[in-house]
């Protein structure tokens, strides 16, 4: 993997999750680079990326002046790193940039290499970064944090636990639901969505219960063509829900998309039109049915089932802003938020 990106300079920071150093997978890594380059490890510390965690990262890349980051782990570790990438160079607070401040172009290569096949982080501009002073998750993008390079190593999902398996592939499966969905989805876009669905939806199972054989290989691409479909196509209401019900009970993001998916599959029926029954072309199977079998199949459960919200004015305020919510195709108001709430947190 080193060797393969020598071009972008001789000191990197390699950003890994815990998992990747405790399989003997970093240690590999690292015994393969080249001789004339160094290599400065960053292991994030697990959950959903914050602020704090970014400002420490960068005070590191910083420190040890590197040419090009990689982040070689989930969803979690590609968006820190690839923010880092990004920002390596910014004059401005992370805070002022996590809260709109215009992003200068990045200078600083980033190299992608997902060991989770669902986040489509390695295929996107964005990184999706929580304040945790302010219990707000959102995202920050720019068109130049895309990953230089891009590695897709099947092997890499054997240290991916099934429940990670399960939520991770879920994500992507509901990023290629939203993307093929969205009024901004164009016929680009949609073959990317449909053939991530068709991929993701056949390997899912298997993956999750240990299959060595060619599913991994099509878990990973469905996930990397879902990503590269909701780059430019955007997503929907399910990850408008997503952020602020991830920030406030600090689930993972993957289970909480999964979760919320067929409560927005049922508000979007009419809505999707034609393009209901061609997803299902697409998967041999009615799409509220198959994912359906696919939550049961995967053990997903909801962690919402009974929970009450204190700030729901808040939360609703903050669905309406996302972006994914404005890319629905059905117009979402803010008593339709409420309802979608209230349907989650009473029937998971």
């Amino acid at each position: 993997m080193l060797t393969e990106c020598s071009e972008f300079g001789e000191r990197a920071v390699l950003v890994h999750g815990k998992s990747l150093e405790s399989h003997g997978v970093l240690d590999k890594i690292l015994a393969a680079k080249p001789d004339a380059m160094t290599v400065e490890t960053w292991r994030h510390p697990g959950g959903e990326p914050t602020l704090l965690q970014l400002e420490e990262l960068l005070a590191a890349a910083r420190e040890f002046r590197a040419d090009w980051i990689a982040a070689v782990g989930g969803g979690s570790v590609l968006d820190i790193g690839k923010a880092c990438a990004g920002l390596l160079h910014a004059p401005l607070p992370i805070v002022e940039y996590h809260d709109g401040a215009p992003i200068e172009p990045a200078r600083t290569g980033f190299v992608a290499v997902p060991t989770t096949a669902g986040t489509g982080s390695e295929a996107t501009i964005v990184s999706v970064l929580t304040n945790a002073d302010r219990n707000v998750k959102k995202s920050i993008r720019h068109p130049t944090f895309m990953a230089r390079t891009v590695i897709l190593d099947p092997e890499l999902l054997a240290t991916c636990p099934p429940a990670v398996v399960a939520g991770s592939g879920m994500d992507a499966f509901t990023q290629a639901v939203e993307s093929y969905t969205s009024i901004k989805a164009n016929w680009f876009t949609e073959q990317l969505s449909l053939e991530a669905m068709r991929l993701i939806a056949s390997a899912i199972e298997p993956v999750y219960k240990g299959a060595k054989g060619n599913e991994p290989a099509s878990l990973l691409l469905g996930s990397y063509l879902a990503g590269l479909a909701l780059s430019n196509a955007r997503l929907g209401i399910v990850h408008g829900l997503a952020h602020p019900l991830g920030a406030r009970w600090h689930q993972p993001h993957g289970l909480v998309c999964a979760v919320c998916l067929p409560h927005a599959l049922e508000f979007n029926r009419r809505a999707m039109g034609a393009k209901y029954d061609a997803m299902g072309n697409a998967l041999g199977a009615d799409l509220m049915q198959l994912t359906e079998r696919l939550m049961t199949a995967l053990a997903i459960e909801s962690p919402f089932r009974g929970r009450d919200i204190t700030d729901r004015e808040a939360f609703i305020k903050e669905t309406l802003a996302s972006g994914s919510t404005a890319a629905n195709p059905r117009p979402v108001t803010a008593a339709d938020v409420g309802d979608l709430l209230n349907n989650i947190l009473t029937d998971g």
